[in-house]
């Protein structure tokens, strides 16, 4: 962190297969860039360690939370690199025939400081004949979450989320400065809606959004489309990814500047939020 407050935020967008072990370690190589290059907090994306469209194969290797390799790989790197990282999802089994989505902060010290789970089930059948039932393998949080940290108060959620604004406003209205949207968006709706939800969510909270993307075919044949992103409170694209290609990107926070732009847009306050009664004539 600067003098100022301000701290270099970086997304690592990736292409995960069905190697857990793979994955984790090409995670972990661009994470140390990342650290080299100045980042002290720094993102994965949704299911860093796995993506796997089918259950059944996926549940079959996928050990608890106390086994999970990934999350001691993880607590090292952050240790070792003196950052804040946050593994944007890893696939966590909870049940023998379910999983979680979940989130994890580690501090610097290697320590996990959140965890969260994906409140939002991607359940859709879009109109390329695309379907998708998440719920089928994964089991929905019950609690959004705010981590406060040194650096910044970060507002935890995973893809699907973005499209609940309600979400992101409560944790906004609970401090949060700094949105997290780690994602694996379709190619289908990321290239209609990623980059306006993701702006709309930081225009309507007056918080930086960092998302760290998926990116590319991937072994399980699913495509998603890349283009990570992080943006400003004002709905100004800090940096952006290209393309769909793993790599990194990068862009300096300054909480103030949340600050800021709700002192001149005050709609989180209490007294510009009203309830709204539906009148159906």
């Amino acid at each position: 962190m600067t003098e100022n407050g301000s701290f270099r935020a970086a997304c690592v967008q990736m292409r995960s297969g069905l190697d857990r072990q793979r994955n984790t370690s090409d995670a972990i190589a661009l994470i140390k860039e990342a650290a080299e290059a100045g980042a002290s907090f720094i993102a994965t994306p949704e299911m860093t360690n796995v993506i796997d469209r089918k259950g059944s194969r996926l549940l079959s290797d996928l050990p608890s939370e106390n086994d999970l390799t990934e999350i001691k790989a993880f607590s090292e790197a952050a240790q070792s690199n003196h950052v804040w990282l946050l593994a944007g999802s890893f696939a966590v089994k909870t049940e023998p025939s379910r999983a979680a989505n979940r989130s994890f902060l580690f501090g610097p010290d290697g320590n996990i400081a959140a965890r969260y789970d994906k409140l939002n089930m991607f359940d859709v059948d879009l109109p390329n004949g695309e379907s998708w039932k998440e719920s089928a393998i994964y089991a929905p949080g019950q609690k959004a979450v705010v981590a406060k940290t040194s650096i910044a108060s970060f507002g935890l959620s995973i893809c699907y989320d973005v499209r609940f604004p309600q979400q992101y406003r409560a944790m906004a209205q609970a401090g949060a400065d700094v949105l997290c949207v780690p994602a694996a968006f379709t190619r289908q709706t990321g290239e209609a809606h990623w980059k306006t939800l993701l702006r709309a969510r930081a225009i309507e909270n007056g918080a930086f959004v960092i998302a760290p993307a998926q990116g590319g075919v991937h072994e399980d044949g699913r495509e998603t489309y890349g283009h990570s992103l992080i943006i400003g409170p004002w709905g100004e694209i800090l940096a952006e990814a290209p393309d769909d290609a793993p790599g990194l990107v990068f862009a300096d926070i300054n909480p103030a500047a949340a600050a800021e732009a709700r002192r001149r847009i005050p709609n989180l306050a209490l007294e510009h939020s009203r309830e709204v009664s539906i009148v159906s004539l």
